[in-house]
């Protein structure tokens, strides 16, 4: 048994801190009696069995070249089950937070059939190197969707979510997920999807967001990160978890959500780099940036490069604190910066990139040439 929850956690208010899918192998006997007690004790509210649908998969994956017809794919069926039962095939895996149970195949298999319509855009050489991979992310609005397309498309192994936040209604115009997650924080939230597309993935939550404790595990503990984003709003951290990037040659890429901007920092290759591409520099006192009240909003702008940014995104930030809140973010915005960072993330991974920059997908220069 790979994992078992605390009944007595389940039943209390710290069910909302739930992020891990519980899995039952049933071929073990203890497993077996472990899922049939979680059932008669009416903690599963639904079962969700389509192991057979996957098992049909599995065997057109294995065989691109043929066009089986039912029998000859139930036929090739019960020889890959070769005398095992259906139902103690693979594994069933539990999901606390909605009490689900579902039925998968073991993990091998489930890699292969759900990336295997990534075949050839990525290889299969190419999606095992990636399986090995760790990816950092801070800041879990933007970096929502960035977690979630590097999920789907499995651009990694293991991902580490950072964000000291939880969600609030305002948040829901760009953060998927349902008005009855308010409240709940924003890494539980985005471990709980990306498990629902992939238990078999690793996700490590930092709900503290990232400080001077926790740093050092999100960048080092049980393996250093082979990449790190960060899309959080504190220009505070922005500085520091750079600082540490650069420290351990991690490479840094940053989405900011207006005109497409995509930063890359490959502190791997260029561990003497100037962090925001030098655009600090004038703020460096003593090898160090001191963010104050008196500076910070010109150090935000000098990394915004506020003159190149779109116009109503300039006009926005001059009316922060006064008409809005904070800088606007958009869903269309959030969700193309989820592409094109998760692009991004496996060329570098895969050594097709490797030049630092900043770059544009600036959809309002490609629709209106302006």
């Amino acid at each position: 048994m790979l994992a078992f929850f605390d009944k007595t956690l389940y039943h209390s208010k710290q069910s909302e801190i739930l992020y891990q899918p519980v899995f039952f192998d049933i071929q073990d006997p203890i497993e077996k009696q472990n899922l049939k007690k979680l059932i008669e004790e009416k903690k599963v509210a639904f079962i969700h069995d389509e192991i057979y649908n996957q098992l049909e998969e599995l065997i057109k994956c294995k065989n691109p070249s043929i066009k089986l017809n039912k029998v000859e794919t139930k036929n090739l069926i019960d020889i890959h089950l070769n005398g095992i039962d259906i139902e103690s095939y693979g594994v069933w895996v539990f999901y606390p937070w909605s009490k689900k149970l579902v039925h998968l195949l073991n993990m091998n298999e489930f890699i292969e059939v759900r990336t295997n319509r990534n075949k050839n855009k990525i290889t299969v050489e190419e999606q095992a190197n990636l399986q090995s991979k760790i990816i950092g992310v801070l800041g879990l609005s933007v970096g929502q969707s960035i977690a979630l397309t590097l999920a789907m498309e499995r651009t990694c192994g293991e991902l580490r979510l950072a964000d000291f936040d939880s969600a609030e209604l305002s948040n829901l115009n760009r953060i998927r997920t349902g008005v009855y997650n308010l409240g709940i924080s924003k890494t539980v939230l985005a471990a709980r999807e990306i498990y629902e597309i992939d238990p078999f993935l690793k996700v490590k939550i930092f709900s503290e967001g990232l400080n001077n404790e926790n740093i050092d595990d999100f960048f080092l503990k049980d393996g250093k990160l082979d990449l790190f984003i960060e899309v959080c709003d504190s220009i505070e951290i922005k500085i520091d978890s750079r600082l540490k990037a650069r420290e351990l040659n991690v490479p840094v890429v940053m989405d900011t959500n207006d005109r497409g901007m995509l930063d890359i920092e490959r502190f791997d290759l260029e561990p003497d780099r100037n962090i925001f591409h030098g655009y600090l520099d004038k703020f460096i006192v003593d090898n160090k940036i001191a963010v104050t009240p008196e500076n910070k909003a010109d150090i935000l702008m000098s990394i915004l490069s506020f003159d190149k940014l779109s116009e109503r995104m300039q006009l926005s930030m001059a009316q922060i604190g006064k008409t809005i809140n904070t800088w606007p973010q958009l869903a269309s915005s959030v969700v193309l910066g989820g592409a094109i960072t998760t692009d991004i993330c496996r060329r570098i991974l895969l050594d097709e990139h490797t030049d630092s920059g900043r770059y544009y997908v600036d959809l309002d220069y490609i629709f209106n040439n302006k």
